[in-house]
Order: structure tokens, then sequence, then C-alpha cells
């Protein structure tokens, strides 16, 4: 394990409204917020940034040539009435299931409402990265936040058990990588791992596969994945 899952977070060009939307549609709460960045938690476990993005531009869902890169998954006892809500809330209907309708926030962001009559509450299931092999970059995150494989079938995988915040992974045909900080292949989302110890922490995930990029700060620096998404090390004093 080179650390642990600190947040999941997305890009935005406005991050005070897509807050609201998601305190309003799943609850959650806002623990920080500034000009630049916003964090949130739920009753689950999660912890969620919103990221400033001036020069975002949104998926366009199913679209490939501008991928969605990740999206989340909710639970939520009634698809139809939560998905009427969200859209009341700002949410676009991209697509509608039996057990599960498909909407974009008002960032663009796609994200699952999905069927579980036996609980009252909209809780988050997982946050699912694209990924052209699942087994491959679902074995690199398993490694690098020391989460065991639970799932793995053809084209998905899971790591984490169910409700200690895993992270699932869905193989796409037409996979395209963000080029981070390019605003033309953006990342849209990006995972925050908790490390102690920078230099051995990046030692441990370039071995695993990750790739150094330019950017940091005085306690986080930017990597990228074997699919190419970034994703940072934040070291906590």
């Amino acid at each position: 394990m080179t650390g642990t899952l600190r947040a999941v977070a997305l890009d935005a060009p406005d991050i005070d409204r897509l807050a609201s939307f998601y305190e309003q549609l799943a609850g959650w709460r806002r623990v920080y917020g500034g000009d630049d960045w916003i964090t949130l938690t739920t009753d689950d476990g999660w912890r969620i940034g919103l990221q400033l993005a001036t020069d975002h531009v949104s998926p366009q869902w199913p679209d490939p040539d501008r991928p969605q890169q990740a999206h989340l998954d909710f639970r939520v006892p009634d698809i139809d009435e939560a998905a009427e809500r969200a859209q009341q809330l700002g949410a676009t209907l991209l697509r509608r299931n039996e057990r599960w309708h498909t909407l974009a926030d008002p960032a663009g962001h796609p994200f699952d409402l999905c069927l579980n009559p036996d609980d009252p509450r909209t809780t988050l299931m997982a946050v699912m990265l694209d990924c052209p092999s699942a087994k491959t970059l679902s074995h690199f995150y398993a490694e690098l936040l020391g989460k065991p494989v639970t799932y793995e079938a053809d084209g998905v995988a899971m790591i984490g058990e169910e409700g200690a915040q895993p992270v699932m992974f869905q193989q796409v045909e037409q996979y395209v990588a963000p080029r981070w900080p390019d605003p033309a292949y953006p990342q849209q989302l990006h995972l925050d791992v908790t490390v102690r110890d920078f230099d051995a922490a990046e030692q441990s995930a370039v071995a695993l596969g990750a790739t150094r990029l330019d950017g940091g700060g005085p306690n986080w620096r930017v990597y990228a994945d074997p699919a190419g998404k970034p994703f940072c090390l934040v070291r906590t004093d």
C-alpha cells in the first residue's frame, strides 16, 4: 500500500453551484469552502472535493471525443423519483434503464442513480473509472490504495468492500486518456491519496506504473496512473 484514499475530486466551473446540487440531492455536507476548492463529506464515509476549473470542458456522454473519464454511482430507493428530483436541482437526464438512470450534474459529469429499494437513503455506492483495461487499472489501484480486488469480470472490476469506499473500473473500447493540464483533454475527476513520506510514496507509485507529472505544492504532487488519469499524493503532517 502506497497510501489511502483521501478524496474524490470533481472539476467544475462553478463549485458553489455544484456543492449546492449534491448537498440537496444526496445530503452531503460542506466541511471546507474556499474560492478554488470545496470539501464535502457524506454520511457513508466519503470525502468529495470540488475543484475550480475555469477552463472546464464538460463531458458529452456517450461521445468518445468528449469522454466522461469517470462517474459516480448512487443508490436510491426510487430511481424515477430521484431522477425527477435531480432534474429539478439542475441535472440533465441522459438515459433511462429499468434498474438505473444516467444523468449529468450541473457541471456535466454523468452519474448513475441505481435502484436500492430496501434503503430509504441516497448513498454513494462507488466511483467508477473508465479505462482501456479494467484488470490493469484495478490491480494498480489495489496496490496503491491497499484495497483488495473484490470483483473481476470481463471488462469490469472493483477494489474495496461494499460500504468501504470501493473504486470500480469499466473498460472502454474507444478510451481517450486525459492530458492534464490540457483543457482539450480534461481530467474531469481525480483521486487524492494520503501519504506520510513523499519520496517513499513516489518511489512506490512509480514502481507500480505511475508517471510523475509537472505540478504540485508544499503538500501535494501530481501523477498519472497507467491509463493516463491524474491523481495526487497528498502529505499530511
